[in-house]
């Protein structure tokens, strides 16, 4: 194993962790909240759109996002994910009706699209090939640190206030993140100016070939996180729990005590191991959510779930970087990030749809969850055995179109 080089954590390194944690919070904290909201205009039908529609725009925007990532500058590519959220934090209150949300939620999505898509290819270029791993370990902490603390923070503030301070605090959150964005050095040494033949696509910059394998993994493994953010929150009411996010802030902390360790792991024994045993523990984490029939059942399986999370997470990012092609990380991040989109989005609709109201079907939806992502361990097993990608960078700016 080769010797640790310089210290990943320098002053850009926390900026951008800062920047992503607070960007984190903002569009986070709303999530346990919406369900609800919805509701409350009459628009219960619509649940599974919440986070179909935000993943839908955030999924169209990854190749523009990827494109102007490895043309215009990561920095501020990472500052328009911002923005978004800073304005539609603010929107919320004049848009009321159902139709409007929706609309919001449709436009909300474009933050997702831009931001983390540059901020990975930001990490990539500060750091050294052979601590990819544990340095979006690490970053992957910090996001998911927003993800634990926003809906604790945006459920508490509903309760003490009102829903309107929830969605204004949630624009404050972004607001900070896009000052500590403008404090951060550039990273991409051949920078082109803004036209609109940037926006311009062709086939070649939509998907990112040669990281296929993981964006299938991706895929199938983020359906279930869909189901989770649509059907958690009336699963945790009907189960007594009075704060919405107190689920989601237990799979989180879970996520974040493992992250670090994981991401280091897949650095010195290779991604296809360490995402084999995360698709493993996410398969009888929903298992275990589905069977859930009191607080602490509930609770067991977020951990669990977070866990599962926390292993796969920095391990699919850093198997996507290994095996893109140096010139063009930003489009075969915003490669994974469709897929883990379309995953999300698709798991979210597809719940809803199904769920409408009826709180005797969730359990079948999880048990369903499960069934995917075991098809992602057989996709794995099959395609993709441990002689593969061994280790961190075996692949690296590889040329040759994997099997998939």
């Amino acid at each position: 194993m080769n010797k640790p080089g310089p210290s990943i954590y320098n002053l850009q390194f926390g900026l951008v962790c800062l920047s992503s944690f607070l960007f984190s919070c903002s569009f986070n904290m709303l999530i346990p909240e919406l369900p609800a909201y919805l509701e409350s205009m009459g628009g219960s039908q619509y649940k599974g759109l919440i986070i179909a529609l935000f993943t839908l725009t955030a999924g169209i925007s990854r190749p523009f996002s990827g494109r102007l990532t490895d043309t215009l500058g990561r920095v501020p590519i990472m500052a328009v994910g911002s923005i978004v959220c800073f304005i539609c934090g603010f929107l919320y209150p004049v848009l009321g009706t159902v139709a409007g949300f929706l609309f919001l939620r449709l436009i909300h999505g474009f933050s997702t699209g831009f931001k983390p898509t540059a901020t990975a290819a930001y990490v990539a270029d500060l750091v050294p090939r052979e601590r990819w791993g544990e340095a979006l370990g690490f970053h992957g902490l910090c996001f998911s640190t927003g993800l634990a603390v926003g809906p604790a923070i945006g459920s508490t503030i509903k309760l003490a206030f009102s829903l309107n301070a929830l969605f204004y605090t949630s624009s404050i959150f972004a607001l900070l993140s896009i000052v500590i964005l403008m404090n951060m050095k550039e990273t991409l040494k051949e920078k082109q100016r803004f036209t609109f033949a940037s926006l311009k696509l062709t086939k070649n910059d939509i998907i990112a070939v040669e990281v296929l394998p993981a964006a299938i993994v991706t895929f199938l493994s983020y359906i279930a996180y869909g189901a989770i953010l649509t059907l958690i929150p009336d699963w945790g009411s009907h189960l007594g729990i009075v704060n919405k996010g107190l689920f989601f802030m237990v799979f989180t902390i879970a996520s974040i005590l493992i992250r670090f360790v994981a991401g280091k792991a897949s650095d010195r024994y290779g991604r296809i191991p360490v995402i084999n045993i995360g698709l493993s523990l996410l398969v009888v984490a929903l298992f275990i959510v589905g069977f859930a029939d009191s607080f602490w059942g509930l609770m067991a399986g977020g951990a669990l779930y977070g866990i599962s999370t926390g292993i796969l997470s920095p391990a699919l990012n850093a198997w996507t970087i290994d095996l893109s092609q140096p010139e063009h990380r930003g489009k075969a991040v915003a490669t994974m990030y469709i897929a883990l989109e379309a995953g999300i989005g698709i798991g979210a609709f597809a719940a809803g749809w199904y769920y409408q109201d009826v709180i005797a079907r969730i359990p079948l939806v999880m048990y369903i969850s499960a069934g995917i992502t075991f098809m992602a361990i057989l996709y794995m097993l099959i395609k993709h055995n441990k002689s593969r990608v061994t280790k961190a960078g075996t692949e690296v700016g590889t040329n040759i179109t994997p099997e998939v």
